[in-house]
């Protein structure tokens, strides 16, 4: 306990994730915090009664079973909910009570492929067709938001079929968010599709602004009532001003992914990256590459593979970069590539189908750099840049794209979690790293898979 309680002053005091593991590395806990050193503290301090405070098993599992902390620094506390949840799905801690139900964090979602797009909130998006926001952390807070949203940009949310040509519409009686201004009625033909398309790009725009304007002008709005002894407005304005700040209170799309909600045959991916790819056949193996440091310290790498498009973590593979150290990611790349592959390149070993590299054209280029000392041109290579999600290709040495795939693109899906697996697997021992230099605590060479649910 005194080792732990000294290394838990060492802890970084910003927000993240903590994981309490065992002697074998195991990780029994996992647990979010506005402050990691505050939070973490709060286990170990000797006046701390658990027993009353987490109950029996917690305190357990503290005195008797913690032997290491993990942590993982996040950029806000709205980050460190959503890595907890998508930690505690994959892991199944044994001694997490909450999260293990299945339940996804709610989207809201603009439907794309309408004559007159409708809003909506949904736990399980559309495959294609569609704009999402989220995940968001609080469905109530996100509930309490749309009608404040509705009120501003007049939008439907009611699941009628509406086509621009269809004329009976103008014979059709709007509901009563019509009367209430609170909607535009394109089901009753009272707004044309134009007029009804800009209000929802003024919705796009502010759903990927952080609302600014929108906030002071309610901020003003609800002084002047105040002064103006209006207290009932105040509140309404202060509740309509709390809704939209709640909005602020979700992760990325593209970066806190939810597997369970955009589930990808992979059989299907695989027939689909055979023919984005224009491979003969589809691939059975791909092994993806990535890189981690920070400002250039304590650097490494990852190989991940995956076999039928499901993760093979016998075959996992992790590099401590030993070329340089300095930040250079291609330098990086160029390293890991050849320390996986040399003995492949000189025909003692079998390449996988597809090699993806975590980056842009240059990371492309410096993987293939890594093949000019061997005398077997490598497989396929092709690297997935974040963000704009564009697909660079490596044939023959000769490097051609950007490639673009539908969002939805079950190729793309696949690709993007052979890309996100590796990113998490270098990162996770990049934090073994940083705990090793900063604590000067010993971990474990490799930590030891969770116990099965």
């Amino acid at each position: 306990m005194e080792r732990l309680r000294e290394a838990v002053g060492q802890l970084p005091a910003g927000p993240g994730v903590y994981l309490f593991k065992d002697a074998k590395g195991v990780v029994l806990y996992v647990g979010k915090a506005k402050s990691l050193r505050s939070r973490v503290a709060s286990y170990f301090q000797p006046s701390a009664n658990l027993a009353a405070s987490r109950g029996e098993r917690i305190d357990r599992m503290v005195r008797e079973l913690v032997e290491q902390i993990d942590v993982l620094e996040c950029d806000s506390e709205v980050d460190a909910l959503l890595r907890e949840n998508r930690l505690i799905k994959d892991i199944h801690p044994p001694y997490n009570a909450d999260l293990k139900d299945g339940k996804s964090f709610p989207y809201l979602q603009i439907a794309t492929d309408e004559d007159f797009p409708r809003v909506s909130i949904t736990r399980s998006p559309k495959a294609r067709g569609a704009k999402l926001y989220g995940p968001f952390v609080s469905v109530a807070e996100l509930r309490a938001a749309l009608p404040r949203m509705q009120r501003v940009f007049k939008f439907r949310t009611c699941n009628l079929d509406l086509s621009d040509g269809d004329e009976s519409r103008r014979d059709f009686r709007p509901c009563i968010l019509w009367n209430i201004r609170q909607c535009s009625a394109p089901c009753a033909a009272r707004v044309t599709r134009a007029d009804y398309a800009a209000r929802i790009r003024r919705l796009r725009q502010f759903l990927e602004s952080k609302g600014a304007a929108v906030r002071r002008d309610l901020e003003a709005r609800m002084k002047q009532a105040a002064e103006r002894l209006e207290f009932e407005q105040a509140a309404a304005l202060r509740d309509e001003l709390r809704a939209l700040e709640g909005l602020q209170k979700r992760g990325l799309v593209h970066e806190h992914v939810q597997p369970e909600v955009f589930f990808v045959d992979p059989a299907e991916g695989l027939a689909r990256l055979a023919e984005a790819l224009e491979l003969p056949a589809a691939p059975r193996t791909i092994e993806g590459v990535d890189i981690a440091h920070l400002a250039g310290g304590e650097s490494c790498g990852s190989m991940v593979c995956f076999i039928d498009g499901k993760p093979f973590k016998d075959g996992y593979r992790r590099y401590r970069i030993k070329s340089h150290d300095r930040n250079d990611d291609f330098a990086s790349i160029r390293e890991v590539v050849w320390r996986r592959y040399r003995q492949a390149g000189m025909g003692e070993a079998l390449f996988p189908d597809v090699i993806l590299i975590d980056g842009g054209r240059g990371q492309l280029s410096a993987a293939h750099a890594a093949f000019d000392g061997l005398e077997t041109e490598p497989p396929l290579l092709v690297s997935l840049a974040k963000k704009e999600e564009e697909l660079f290709l490596c044939r023959a040495g000769q490097v051609s794209g950007p490639v673009r795939l539908a969002r939805r693109d079950p190729a793309l899906r696949l690709l993007q979690s052979v890309r996100d697996e590796a990113h998490r697997f270098a990162q996770h021992y990049h934090h073994i790293l940083r705990r090793r230099a900063t604590l000067g605590t010993d971990a474990p060479p490799r930590s030891k898979r969770p116990p099965k649910k």
